[in-house]
């Protein structure tokens, strides 16, 4: 029987063929003053080595250095008159052994997550900067005893503006051009229905004005913030902050009071319209599938819970709105980084068990982050800290599942909460006060649980 073959060129120079054939190292014993350990030329093949040395130290196998050696343009007549060896692989096996191993670490990837800390700053300001409007105009329409229509024209708003912005994002996907058409078709119209709603529950001309004006600037601010503009639309706001600026030493008068609102409005406006105009600058794409509204149904019904709930501690602690309004940008940041270090958890991590337990470390790490700051915020405006947490905490575990796909089940559960706690408020029952953060807390738990159980597995972030 024979045995294996050995592939590798020179291989049986030990065996049969050394009995009848003489090579290089039989040859070197018979001259005098040459030692056959290193060869006829040692400090050609050292030279080399060091040369090579970046390309040969993270080789696992000789192989992998003849193809180096072969890309380094080395012939088999210079191997043997430069270097002194038979073959390529002769050469490389050397050069393999003298060199130390070295295995560095791959590059760091790139976080394709990254949060744009300028933006989420900025439209967690915008979110809060149109509240100074009703600092100036609130005594022009009796605000203390017209708010209600307000308070449902603004409701019908951030539905209708939840849903309008997911069908828009959902454009966004074929192109521009078709978000633009999304939002030009739909603003005005829930700018004209929530109008419509707030004009039912008003009780004189100057209220209604002003939910039509409300309604107008939500639907163009919300056209903005969905094409990215929040930087246009803080420009627009300009005359809107410099006039309540002034207001603790100066007062501006009834002109200025109803002129400059007015004036961000029609810019709020205008800017709308220019960046929708931009949008159909881009070429059209053949659209033979539009998403269903149904889609989007969840999202608006999220708005209307979001906004009930928000509302049902604004009549307890009306700072507390400002301090969850502006704290959206922070909340907006924060589901970047969930995603980013998700993706982080996924590469450090082998098994499904490891990546849940990593998982939950950053679920927590980030709900951490997000409800630490609000509690001296919460304490320096007089709220209750444990409704405002519990609160912040429904809301962004919902807004969490959200962006992962997940939307009827937030909007049902937050829907429970702010019913729940909506009708003990109306027809005061009991536990009176305390029912909004027990609904709150009810919900933060139920859609903690649920965020853990969905997104504790690799497959939503692969």
């Amino acid at each position: 029987m024979s045995g294996p073959i050995e592939l590798e060129p020179g291989a049986s120079e030990g065996d049969t063929l050394s009995l009848r054939l003489a090579d290089d190292r039989t040859l070197a014993l018979r001259l005098p003053g040459h030692d056959p350990d290193q060869g006829p030329h040692p400090d050609a093949v050292d030279r080399l080595a060091a040369e090579l040395a970046d390309g040969i130290g993270p080789a696992v196998h000789p192989y992998e250095v003849a193809a180096l050696l072969e890309s380094e343009g080395l012939t088999a007549e210079v191997i043997q008159e430069r270097y002194g060896h038979p073959h390529l692989f002769s050469l490389a096996s050397t050069l393999f052994e003298r060199v130390p191993r070295t295995f560095p670490e791959p590059a760091k990837p790139t976080d394709p997550w990254h949060p744009d800390h300028v933006r989420c700053a900025l439209r967690g300001a915008l979110f809060a900067l149109p509240g100074l409007a009703y600092l100036l105009t609130g005594r022009l329409w009796q605000a203390d005893r017209h708010i209600s229509a307000l308070v449902v024209a603004g409701l019908v708003s951030w539905a209708w503006g939840q849903a309008l912005g997911h069908r828009a994002y959902l454009r966004m996907i074929t192109g521009r051009r078709e978000a633009g058409r999304t939002l030009l078709k739909g603003a005005p119209l829930g700018a004209a229905v929530a109008t419509a709603a707030g004009a039912v529950l008003a009780g004189s001309a100057a209220a209604a004005l002003a939910a039509a004006a409300q309604s107008v600037y939500l639907a163009a601010a919300g056209v903005l913030l969905v094409l990215g503009r929040e930087r246009l639309l803080l420009a627009a706001l300009t005359p809107v902050i410099a006039g309540a600026a002034v207001l603790p030493w100066w007062e501006p008068g009834t002109v200025l009071r109803a002129g400059l609102p007015l004036l961000a409005l029609l810019g709020t406006a205008a800017a709308a319209g220019w960046a929708l105009r931009t949008t159909f600058a881009a070429d059209p794409v053949a659209d033979s599938t539009r998403p269903r509204l149904l889609r989007s149904l969840p999202y608006g019904l999220f708005g209307l819970a979001a906004g009930m709930l928000v509302l049902l501690e604004g009549l307890r602690e009306p700072y507390a709105v400002i301090v969850l309004t502006v704290s959206m940008g922070p909340a907006e940041w924060l589901l970047y980084r969930y995603r980013g270090l998700s993706v982080a958890a996924l590469r450090a991590t082998a098994t499904p068990t490891a990546f849940l337990v990593r998982s939950a470390g950053v679920l927590a790490f980030c709900l951490l982050a997000y409800l630490l700051p609000l509690l001296p915020a919460a304490v320096l405006t007089g709220a209750g800290p444990a409704s405002v947490l519990l609160l912040a905490a429904t809301l962004w575990t919902s807004l969490l599942l959200q962006a992962f796909g997940v939307a009827w089940t937030p909007a049902a559960v937050c829907l429970a909460a702010a019913g729940g706690a909506g009708a003990v408020t109306l027809f005061r029952l009991p536990p009176g006060a305390a029912v909004l953060p027990l609904c709150c807390g009810a919900a933060a738990l139920c859609l903690t649980a649920c965020a853990l159980r969905l997104l504790g597995r690799p497959a939503p972030h692969a």
